[in-house]
């Protein structure tokens, strides 16, 4: 193995974030693994001074050993990326937050451009996130969307990035009140709706406390519940931005897919028929609901057979994706999933099912894997 001086990639290290790669003595013994935080700016002074190491190997970009990752190994680096970004929303308000999250959100857009069909599954199959972590799983789903979408519209490389920032980070305001409101079964105090509607602005100084000065992310941000017309909230008197205009569709149409305790996720091709209904004739909405499709991958669905399956890919057409399924015509599950082309007329989809109504439970992990056969 090979080592540089720790001092030499500080730049990639923050206080309060995770560390991106093993330290070590000058001995080469294992001093602090990855994962682990460091605290405080005099732990990270100290370890600069006590000439902590780090192997080479381990300092190839995270994107590149996304891209070279073999697909076994994909449902875990999500898990792991989506768990680093949450982590740094959450530290919005520490130093150092800006280049933080330029870190993490890269491998979750390079988990996106390796394949979209499991990033969509990521947004679909929600079953594994505790309501109180609705906040931040939202944004993050949100992110994933808008991103999907502005590389369907032909956006150019910089502005599909600075869309999927202004996505995970229009509600860094009031994450912990969307994990309260996800569990609560009462209507929204006064007290909440007051903090609901001052959010985008109390986020936008949030992040400029934290260093953003990017005026099209800020104003993607400010604007994000503002309708074309200029009413919402803040009220504007005029159309707001891009950035803003496509997140606040994917905020919609993703929330319309998440559980709440008060109600169940809505069917993938309502929501989509609903977002049709509610914004006719937009581009933006259109190529949402063209990126995901009637029959996303993630979504439930019942086979003319009689079988439960789930979707995993997106297929040759909207309306014949790729399928596994999960139960027997009788609703006995399957021990393992098994293929089924709905290109044939015995296994076509004759609907979609809420996971309500699906009799056997997988792990999200095996879900995932299901994607990749």
């Amino acid at each position: 193995m090979q080592f540089s001086q720790l001092a030499t990639v500080k730049h990639r290290l923050a206080v309060g974030q995770p560390l991106p790669f093993n330290v070590r003595n000058a001995d080469h013994t294992l001093l602090l693994a990855r994962g682990q935080v460091v605290e405080t700016f005099d732990q990270m002074e100290a370890l600069f001074t006590r000439g902590a190491l780090v192997d080479l190997a381990e300092l190839r970009a995270p994107t590149d050993r996304i891209r070279e990752a073999p697909p076994e190994e994909l449902p875990r680096l999500w898990h792991q990326c989506m768990d680093r970004v949450g982590q740094t929303l959450q530290s919005c308000t520490q130093e150092g937050f800006g280049q933080a999250l330029d870190d993490v959100t890269g491998p979750v857009q390079a988990l996106i451009e390796r394949d979209s069909d499991l990033a969509i599954f990521q947004v679909l199959r929600q079953d594994g996130n505790r309501h109180t972590q609705y906040g931040v799983t939202h944004s993050i789903h949100t992110a994933i969307t808008a991103f999907l979408v502005a590389q369907r519209l032909g956006w150019d490389e910089d502005s599909v990035q600075k869309v999927f920032k202004v996505a995970l980070t229009m509600n860094v305001s009031m994450l912990e009140l969307q994990g309260q409101l996800a569990e609560q079964a009462t209507p929204v105090t006064a007290e909440q709706r007051a903090q609901i509607l001052s959010h985008p602005m109390r986020s936008v100084e949030m992040l400029q406390l934290a260093g953003v000065s990017d005026r099209d992310w800020l104003d993607g941000v400010a604007h994000h519940h503002v309708a074309p017309d200029g009413s919402g909230y803040p009220a504007l008197d005029r159309e707001p931005n891009d950035f803003a205009a496509l997140v606040r569709r994917a905020d919609i149409y993703t929330a319309k897919l998440s559980p709440r305790t008060t109600r169940s996720a809505m069917a993938a091709d309502r929501a989509g028929r609903a977002m049709f209904m509610y914004d006719p004739g937009n581009s933006m909405t259109a190529a949402l609901v063209k990126e995901f499709g009637v029959y996303p991958p993630g979504c439930f669905v019942k086979l003319v057979s009689g079988e439960t399956a789930v979707v995993v890919k997106r297929g040759p057409s909207v309306v014949t994706p790729l399928v596994a399924a999960l139960t027997t015509a009788s609703g006995t599950a399957l021990s393992d999933p098994q293929p089924r082309d709905t290109s044939k007329r015995e296994h076509a989809i004759a609907g979609v099912v809420g996971g309500d109504a699906v009799p056997v439970r997988i792990a999200p992990e095996k879900l995932m894997t299901l994607a990749l056969a």
